[in-house]
C-alpha cells in the first residue's frame, strides 16, 4: 500500500511537470499561424511574442524536468525484475537532459526571431533563424534518440508482463498517445490553438500516460 501511495504522489508530480512543460510549449508559439519561410513554426505570431513569454517558457522547463523525473523514476517500481528496473532507470536518466536541450534550442531560435523582427532586422529574421535551425537540426535527431528508448523499453516490458501492470496497459504509452494526438491535429483547422497544441504534443501525451497509470493504481488499490 505504501508503494502505491508513493507512486500516486509521484504521478501527481509528473502531471504538474506536464503543466510546466505544456504551458511553456503554448507560450512559445500561440499566435498567428501565417508564415512565409520554409520553417512552418517561424510564424507571424512567433514574431510578435513578447520576450517574457520565451523567458517564462524556459524557466518552467526546470521544475518541469524535476517533476517528470520524480514520476518517471517512481513508476520504475512497477517493474518486477531488479535488473530490468536498473535498465529502465538508466535509460530514463539519459533521456531527461534532451528534454531541456530541445526546449532551449527552440526557444533561443524563437527569441532571436522575435527580437530581429521587433528591432529593425525583420528582413534577416527568417534567413538567420532558418540557418541556425538547419545548422543544428541534428540536435533534434540526437535528442529524440535519447528520449525515446525508456518509453519503448517500458512498453516492451509491460507487453511481456514483466511489470505488475496488465498486458493491455502496453497501449498506455506516451509514444502511442503522441501518434493518436498527432492524427487528431490533422483534423483541426489551421489556428493558434492547433499550432500550440501540436507544439505541446509530447507534454499532452505524458498527461495521458501518467493519468492512465494513476487511474490504474487507484483502481488496484481499491481492489486490495
Amino acid at each position: 500500500m505504501k508503494t502505491y501511495k508513493k507512486i500516486t504522489l509521484a504521478l501527481l508530480c509528473g502531471l504538474l511537470g506536464c503543466v510546466c512543460f505544456g504551458a511553456g510549449d503554448w507560450l512559445m508559439l500561440y499566435g498567428d499561424t501565417a508564415y512565409s519561410g520554409a520553417v512552418s513554426w517561424l510564424t507571424e505570431g512567433a514574431a510578435e511574442i513578447a520576450p517574457w513569454r520565451n523567458s517564462l517558457a524556459m524557466a518552467l522547463a526546470f521544475p518541469g524536468i524535476i517533476l517528470y523525473g520524480v514520476a518517471l523514476f517512481a513508476i520504475g517500481q512497477l517493474i518486477q525484475e531488479e535488473g530490468q528496473k536498473k535498465v529502465y532507470h538508466y535509460l530514463t536518466a539519459f533521456s531527461l537532459t534532451p528534454w531541456l536541450c530541445l526546449h532551449l534550442f527552440y526557444i533561443m531560435i524563437l527569441y532571436g526571431f522575435a527580437w530581429m523582427n521587433g528591432n529593425g532586422y525583420a528582413s534577416a529574421a527568417i534567413p538567420v533563424s532558418e540557418a541556425v535551425f538547419s545548422q543544428f537540426s541534428w540536435l533534434v535527431l540526437v535528442s529524440e534518440a535519447l528520449m525515446l528508448p525508456p518509453y519503448l523499453y517500458w512498453g516492451w516490458l509491460v507487453l511481456r508482463k514483466q511489470s505488475v501492470l496488465p498486458r493491455q496497459m502496453a497501449l498506455s504509452n506516451p509514444l502511442i498517445f503522441y501518434l493518436a494526438l498527432k492524427l487528431i491535429t490533422l483534423l483541426m483547422p489551421d489556428c493558434a490553438f492547433r499550432l500550440a497544441f501540436t507544439n505541446g504534443l509530447m507534454s499532452e501525451s505524458m498527461v495521458l500516460w501518467f493519468g492512465s497509470i494513476l487511474a490504474w493504481s487507484h483502481l488496484h488499490r481499491n481492489s486490495k
